[in-house]
């Protein structure tokens, strides 16, 4: 299955059913007077979240969605019946803007929120209802209300405890593949990963979601490379788990290049709790793998806002031998505990009190 994260569609609500014009006429029955009924009020066009989805995929093959419209009035004081609604099937951490707007309007982040995106017109008075004691025959009754329409843009931002960045062939997918039982596409060329993947580690007895993104390259905020749309997958991790390539030319300088994108990235990410590792140690000598480490340091202290997690020494790791990767997991599951008490401790505080 492809995935999409991102997809534009049109929507429109249902109009209103019209109201009748009807008089009761029944043998033996004086002055039966009006009793048309009045028009149903046409579907919403409704999104929904709902489990077992992770990609937009179903809006690809169907970007139009139209609510039904509202039955007409009939006779007898019968009102017509409530059009259906559309509704949209979307996964968990889904945003919804409208066009031309920059602001979601919604951030779907639990399974089974609903929003209202157009709500259908409302029904046409028949008849019966303009009765006074002074106009007893109306013959007239209203048409129902259109629906609303509008485009929208619904975009796909995975929720995960922690995230995955660097420059391409950094050992992303490799570690990705280690430590979850996902199974990414591995390979020796830039650019293996074109889509974001996801995976459950268990460690300790405990569990959490990863997500890994697409490499990075110098630039990518320009549109170079993949560009850098597939940031917004890690915009909701509580914390950023760095991998530099010790293979690499130098590891500071390829440091510099993911920081500043991060920087021109905006939306926090540049602030979020990070956890720097050197990957591939298997594959370099003793010497080569110390001179990187100090380019590493210089990098960071200077770089870098003077954090506690940027403060720390860069972790080694290796995702083939396994060298290190149990460090890394834990180092990410303490910074997720912290992250998670700051966020109970935020919500405690802002609870109403009398």
């Amino acid at each position: 299955m492809k995935f999409l994260d991102q997809a534009k569609v049109h929507v429109r609500s249902g109009d209103g059913g019209a109201g009748c014009v009807s008089f009761r006429r029944e043998k033996f029955i004086e002055f039966g007077g009006p009793d048309g009924g009045d028009g149903g009020r046409g579907g919403d066009v409704v999104a929904e979240c709902v489990d077992g989805l992770n990609t937009l995929i179903d809006f690809r093959y169907q970007q139009h969605f139209k609510a039904k419209t509202g039955g007409h009035g009939m006779g007898k004081n019968r009102a017509g019946a409530r059009g259906a609604d559309a509704v949209l099937k979307i996964p968990v951490g889904t945003q919804i803007f409208v066009e031309d707007e920059e602001e979601p309007i919604a951030d779907l982040t639990e399974v089974g929120q609903r929003l209202v995106i157009c709500r259908g017109g409302n029904g046409g008075f028949g008849n019966a209802h303009f009765t006074t004691s002074t106009n007893r025959a109306p013959r007239r009754a209203n048409p129902g209300q259109a629906g609303e329409e509008r485009a929208i843009t619904l975009r796909l931002k995975l929720i995960a405890d922690a995230g995955l960045i660097g420059l391409p062939n950094a050992g992303k997918s490799t570690f990705l593949s280690r430590v979850t039982a996902a199974r990414p596409k591995i390979a020796d060329y830039p650019f293996t990963t074109l889509h974001p993947g996801l995976g459950v580690v268990s460690l300790d007895g405990r569990e959490f979601v990863l997500a890994d993104i697409p490499g990075l390259i110098e630039g990518a905020h320009e549109g170079r490379g993949l560009g850098d749309r597939f940031l917004g997958h890690v915009e909701r991790c509580r914390v950023l788990l760095h991998l530099i390539d010790s293979t690499g030319e130098h590891a500071g300088k390829a440091y510099k290049i993911i920081r500043a994108e991060l920087e021109a990235y905006g939306w926090g990410l540049s602030d979020k709790p990070e956890i720097v590792a050197l990957s591939k140690t298997d594959a370099v000598d003793p010497e080569h793998l110390k001179k990187q480490r100090e380019r590493l340091m210089r990098a960071m202290r200077f770089a870098a806002p003077a954090t506690e997690e940027r403060r720390a020494k860069p972790l080694h790791l290796s995702a083939a031998s396994g060298e290190g990767v149990n460090e890394a997991l834990r180092a990410l599951q303490r910074a997720i505990d912290t992250k998670r008490a700051e966020a109970e401790a935020t919500q405690i505080s802002s609870a109403w009190q009398p």
